[in-house]
């Protein structure tokens, strides 16, 4: 029996002939040591061996699907119409939970947030290269009026967002291909608080996703700048600046 007061934690996943991860991410979410939770994945039609991947996982998964889709924002809006959590946090296929109990030591700060009114909730990420090593731990304290202004937003995969907050600015903007993520937090973030918990790494993320590759940086510059100017924001910051150079060093080097 899971206590009255313990909120409940969807996690959602979005893969795409991911089979090489995926695996790996299903693990380490059904060995989650925190049991009130509930996981969906949405796939956009993979060809590789994810679908067997699912339907052998499918006692851990409580909805998934396979379904051409418009991207990763139109799959986790997809999700969201089946999410029943009081807490949400997003995935990719090549995202994984860092150890197996990150989410019951996530929640004692969930409980604080939420008596105070706060709504987004998140650790450190840490970057791993293909081979498993880690390049790069990050996430750093939110302080409201500087980190909006230089772009320090917390990391996506380590974030957990309270419900409302989809109820309250709507879903993902489609529109955007690659920064969908940041622009949402962007709406909540310009006039609500965020809490950071520094001594948990939340998930483990592989280079080499959508928003890592060297070949969609111009387009990342577009619609960074373009999420910014629809907030009434800077249109390019420092911070911006040293993660895109972050891109080509990461590309080049490694």
């Amino acid at each position: 029996m899971i206590p009255m007061n313990l909120p409940k934690i969807t996690i959602i996943v979005a893969v795409f002939n991911g089979a090489a991860t995926l695996q790996r991410c299903l693990k380490r979410i059904a060995s989650q040591s925190y049991d009130n939770k509930e996981l969906i994945v949405m796939d956009g039609g993979s060809t590789d061996e994810s679908i067997k991947i699912l339907e052998d996982n499918a006692q851990v998964i409580t909805y998934w699907e396979s379904r051409t889709d418009r991207g990763i924002y139109h799959a986790w809006n997809k999700a969201l119409s089946h999410a029943t959590g009081d807490w949400i946090i997003f995935l990719g296929s090549d995202d994984f939970f860092w150890k197996e109990d990150v989410l019951e030591k996530m929640v004692p700060s969930l409980l604080t947030a939420e008596a105070s009114n706060i709504r987004l909730v998140y650790g450190k990420i840490a970057f791993i290269n293909k081979m498993g090593e880690v390049q790069n731990v990050l996430g750093m304290q939110w302080k409201k009026k500087k980190s909006i202004s230089s772009d320090q937003i917390p990391p996506h995969p380590g974030l957990l967002h309270h419900v409302n907050i989809f109820r309250d600015h709507g879903r993902f903007d489609e529109t955007f291909r690659i920064v969908g993520d940041y622009e949402l937090l962007l709406r909540e973030l310009k006039t609500r608080e965020a809490m950071f918990v520094p001594e948990i790494i939340v998930a483990g993320v592989q280079s080499g996703g959508v928003s890592c590759n060297i070949r969609n940086l111009l387009q990342i510059i577009n619609e960074d700048i373009s999420a910014r100017r629809k907030h009434g924001l800077n249109l390019i910051t420092t911070r911006a600046l040293r993660y895109y150079a972050g891109l080509l060093y990461n590309s080049f080097f490694h």
